[in-house]
């Protein structure tokens, strides 16, 4: 039987650093070469990162991208690569150069520009108008872009149908969301049994601004079986032998293909690429399938926020974090987050207390702090509450305290934690969370302050879920069990409570994910059981706070619509739907 051996790498670009991006392809490709690989397959646009945005419309940025593809080909010389990058020609493409035998053998240039969510394709790029099928030593395979796999009769369909392509190689930069790989597997699996094709899918791994990326690349059989699965956010190279000779044989039990093929023309033209041969190796035994255990869902969303974390940090070129530990169960998750993704000696704690701080929290926050083994600061904001109080007061002066007096406090823990950032070169992290962020419970230049919002896009009821899930996976409670028990408060004013302005969270959560993640009306969202007046506040807060949110720091996507890139709304507004 004929056999190739195909290798996958998801590695972990960064955006703009095409040198450095090149230097990591060349190390996989050595690896690949090392472990007799025939075809290595890198991310989509991996030699610029994803997403480039505006950088695309720099003429010098894509002349480098460019450079940077030719001094990958002299490598070439015994191996397939296939690797993304941006093409120029009368316009610019997102592109797959498939290079052999030190050569440009051919080129694929993205059909599908997808254009919703986070997604600006449609921006920059031409779509493509070729289905390129290139001819490999007696075997032939289609490469295809991410979105171009997600359409049931997209290209796949036809470089197996017309093309007689056996595998199509589809290279990904695919966003991670919550539940997406699994459902990323499913539609995979699909395309392969529908088309009788093996499927090899590489995707892109780590964190860039508000977008991470899981990887989890995957090879499918012609029966829709997982023949190989890299981990999920980790850089890695997964190799896997192919057999062409069982697409052949399904094939010719599946009469459906004969009369598809004579019954639908392709959305094409087919372009057949014939490759130079190069000698396969010799006497290599089959490899055993490495196929990586699927994550929990938990366990998932808590590696992503981690990620997330480490690659914004250090891509930027950031060694230490600092944030505020208020005892509060936000901050504690952020500081537990930060832990992990950076190291102990790499995060400092504040606790910033006022008269209305409770004796609970202060000590809360100095266990967790003594817990995480982190740099831990106290830094009472009393005395300057009662000189901007003094130096307001005949501005003030018949006004009763309201929530000016709150936002002060909040304002200047803001202050001190861009003070300490100024002067030592710490990244603020701020530790809002979205059911926050969502009603605009939170201080506008006050705890909204800070350079990466981690735990932006996670409901409060999750920040939880992480909390627990992140104690028991320690085995004792590194997140304090009173942090977790007690009622959340901002502590502002006396005896002040979260319920005192919101619904519970067990309420305020699921109408939240119904109108800001759903879009759901108000009538839709009240035939759910939710309570009318409920509704209607929610919404008003929702609609009334994107100022706030549009001035909020960068945070982390995990759900299908986070505020910021994904869903963008007017500030200046006046719809108002019928509630």
């Amino acid at each position: 039987m004929r056999k190739i051996r195909l290798a996958l790498a998801q590695i972990n670009p960064t955006v703009g650093e095409l040198k450095g991006n090149l230097q990591k392809i060349l190390k996989y490709l050595k690896m690949a070469h090392d472990q007799g690989a025939d075809i290595i397959a890198f991310p989509e646009l991996v030699i610029t990162g994803y997403p480039p945005e505006d950088l695309l419309l720099k003429p010098g940025f894509i002349e480098e991208n460019l450079e940077c593809l030719q001094q990958l080909v002299p490598h070439s010389k015994d191996i397939v690569i296939v690797v993304g990058y941006v093409d120029r020609g009368d316009d610019i493409f997102n592109g797959a150069a498939v290079l052999c035998n030190q050569k440009i053998a051919g080129v694929y240039h993205k059909r599908y520009l997808p254009n919703y969510g986070v997604f600006d394709e449609d921006r920059y790029f031409q779509a493509g108008k070729e289905l390129s099928v290139f001819h490999f030593n007696g075997f032939n395979f289609g490469v295809n872009i991410c979105e171009d796999l997600w359409y049931p009769g997209g290209p796949l369909r036809d470089q197996a149908l017309y093309g007689n392509a056996e595998v199509v190689i589809d290279i990904s930069a695919s966003p991670y969301v919550i539940g997406k790989g699994k459902d990323r597997e499913k539609m995979i699996s699909v395309r392969a049994r529908d088309n009788d094709v093996i499927v090899a899918y590489v995707n892109l791994v780590g964190g860039q601004d508000e977008l991470v990326f899981d990887g989890t690349s995957l090879v499918v059989n012609q029966e829709g079986e997982v023949l190989g699965r890299s981990p999920s956010f980790q850089e890695h190279l997964l190799l896997v032998d192919l057999h062409p000779d069982n697409v052949f044989n399904r094939r010719l039990h599946d009469p459906r293909r004969r009369k598809e093929k004579f019954f639908t023309p392709p959305a094409g033209e087919i372009v057949n690429i014939f490759l130079s041969e190069i000698p396969l190796k010799k006497n290599r035994n089959d490899l055993e399938p490495h196929i990586s255990a699927e994550l929990s869902p938990i366990e998932e969303i808590y590696q992503a926020l981690n990620l997330g974390l480490k690659d914004y940090v250090t891509k930027n070129r950031f060694q230490k974090v600092v944030l505020g530990l208020s005892g509060g169960i936000d901050s504690a998750l952020v500081a537990a987050i930060a832990v992990d993704a950076l190291g102990s000696a790499n995060v400092i704690g504040i606790s910033m207390p006022s008269e209305f701080t409770s004796a609970d929290s202060l000590e809360d926050a100095r266990q967790l702090a003594k817990n995480l083994k982190i740099e831990y600061r106290e830094i009472a904001i009393s005395r300057m509450m009662d000189a901007y109080l003094q130096e307001l007061e005949p501005h003030f002066k018949g006004h009763a305290r309201d929530i000016t007096e709150e936002n002060l406090q909040a304002r200047i823990r803001g202050n001190i934690l861009m003070a300490l950032s100024n002067k030592f070169g710490w990244l603020v992290l701020s530790t809002g969370n979205k059911s926050e962020v969502s009603v605009g419970y939170c201080t506008l230049y006050g705890d909204m302050v800070g350079g990466f919002s981690v735990i932006k896009d996670v409901p409060k009821l999750l920040v939880y879920e992480l909390s627990r899930y992140r104690n028991q996976r320690a085995g004792k409670s590194l997140i304090p069990e009173r942090i977790l028990e007690k009622s959340p408060s901002a502590e502002l004013r006396p005896d002040q409570k979260d319920t005192d302005t919101l619904p519970p969270y067990e309420i305020l959560d699921p109408i939240l994910r119904a109108y800001v993640e759903k879009d759901l009306s108000y009538e839709e969202i009240v035939s759910q059981g939710f309570a009318p007046a409920v509704v209607k506040q929610v919404i008003h807060l929702v609609d009334g706070n994107e100022y706030k949110r549009r001035q909020a720091a960068p945070g982390i996507k995990i759900t299908h619509r986070a505020f910021g890139k994904d869903r963008r709304f007017p500030i200046t507004n006046r719809f108002n739907p019928k509630k």
